[in-house]
């Protein structure tokens, strides 16, 4: 094999970079073996670090025209392929940085970044071999295989795996257009007047600042409640347009690759329309649209009382998974279902929300499950609502939050509304 290459140095490393077909790839680049421990036991343990991740980047080589990836580090075993440098003249200047890498004998190259995309294109190729003319960038480094040398690509595969970032929920929020939750999220930010103006904040978490007085949630607890409606949408279209190839993805497959956009029309649609009813029928969100306080936030979010359950992070996604869950067991119009969850109890400083969410002697927030919220709920909107073995979760899980041995009628002073 002999491919072009421009040769650099960084550290104590001479390095090569060039690009590689597929077909290349699978054929020449080998899974790590003995190259970095004598060990069968700890090369077992490199091995068992190739998770099945590698078959969601076979589906995105296989499905997305537009792939991308950043380049393979490949280690050639004992040391480097021979170099032949050419001579480069431009502009009255010379280098001797680019040439062609020969691999003249039966070299082995094996992955020290890129594991999981080096088996995500030998996979992909085992399904459709015409992918092996794509190329992917790669830079090769020298490995001695002796003790010294294997310390060395050690230390390299560690640091490159270690210090490797992983994209955070705004990076994907902010960037992915194939994400369906994040491009509606986004044109909501920009276009519904509930969360847009600085009224949903750009945290890198949940959680809401103490010092924000403005926003009513988060980005990433709006970006969660988009995703509980997709769920539903998706469930709606299985319905009312079948379409197999679609229907059969699982959440994460769907999110990888970006729908048709009739399909992206009719979910922010859909997004558009719950909001809709969700902001005209809860009277602390009309008010707080309305406020022309600077601090609008400040009367539902605080530390004196704790403020409405709806400007918790903690309280909204559960609140949102709550009246999603009434409506396929009853059905009815979501403006009727928010004006009866409107009815019952947001305060978090009072029962049932004290103790639960609230801890009144710190003022303090408690980091229930949202599971715990939502069965909350679903008891205070109505008991043809809620499940009887859900009701016998609830008060184990209630009785345990506030710290009562009477579990059987421990749910006995939350107010239910009536039907």
């Amino acid at each position: 094999m002999k491919i072009p290459a421009i040769r650099a140095k960084i550290g104590t490393w001479d390095y090569y970079v060039t690009t590689l077909t597929f077909e290349q790839v699978d054929r020449f680049v080998s899974k790590v073996d003995d190259e970095l421990h004598t060990s069968e036991s700890l090369n077992e343990l490199i091995q068992r670090s190739i998770t099945n991740n590698y078959l969601s980047i076979k589906d995105y080589i296989i499905n997305q025209k537009e792939l991308f990836f950043n380049a393979l580090v490949l280690a050639v075993y004992d040391d480097y392929p021979n170099w032949r440098e050419i001579e480069f003249k431009y502009d009255g200047e010379e280098t001797y940085q680019m040439g062609l890498l020969e691999f003249p004998g039966n070299h082995k190259i094996f992955p020290v970044d890129g594991q999981h995309r080096v088996e995500g294109i030998k996979a992909a190729l085992k399904e459709k071999p015409e992918l092996g003319t794509q190329r992917i960038a790669a830079i090769f480094i020298g490995h001695k295989n002796d003790p010294e040398g294997m310390q060395r690509s050690r230390r390299l595969f560690s640091t490159l795996n270690r210090y490797a970032k992983p994209v955070t929920m705004d990076d994907i929020i902010a960037l992915d257009e194939d994400d369906s939750v994040a491009i509606v999220t986004r044109e909501l930010l920009e276009t519904f007047d509930l969360f847009a103006n600085n009224r949903v904040t750009k945290s890198s978490n949940k959680a809401i600042l103490d010092s924000d007085k403005q926003s009513f949630t988060s980005i990433i607890t709006l970006y969660q409640c988009n995703r509980e409606l997709l769920k539903q949408f998706r469930a709606e279209r299985k319905r009312s347009n079948p379409n197999p190839s679609r229907d059969s993805l699982s959440m994460e497959n769907y999110l990888k690759f970006r729908p048709k956009e009739e399909e992206l029309t009719l979910f922010n649609s859909y997004c558009i329309e719950f909001w809709m009813a969700f902001k005209e029928n809860f009277v602390v969100v009309r008010d707080f649209l309305n406020s022309g306080d600077g601090h609008p936030a400040l009367a539902y979010r605080n530390k004196e009382f704790g403020g409405n359950l709806l400007f918790r992070p903690i309280g909204l996604l559960p609140l949102i998974q709550a009246s999603i869950e009434v409506q396929k067991r009853i059905g009815g119009e979501l403006s009727t279902i928010f004006q009866r969850f409107n009815m019952i109890e947001m305060t978090i400083s009072v029962e049932p929300w004290k103790n639960v969410l609230w801890n009144p002697n710190e003022r303090t927030m408690i980091m229930t499950p949202a599971a715990t919220v939502r069965l909350i709920l679903l008891y205070m909107y109505g008991m043809d609502v809620i499940k009887p073995s859900e009701i016998s979760d609830l008060k184990k899980k209630y009785a345990d939050k506030i710290s009562s041995d009477k579990v059987e009628s421990v749910l006995v002073g939350i107010p239910v509304l009536k039907n």
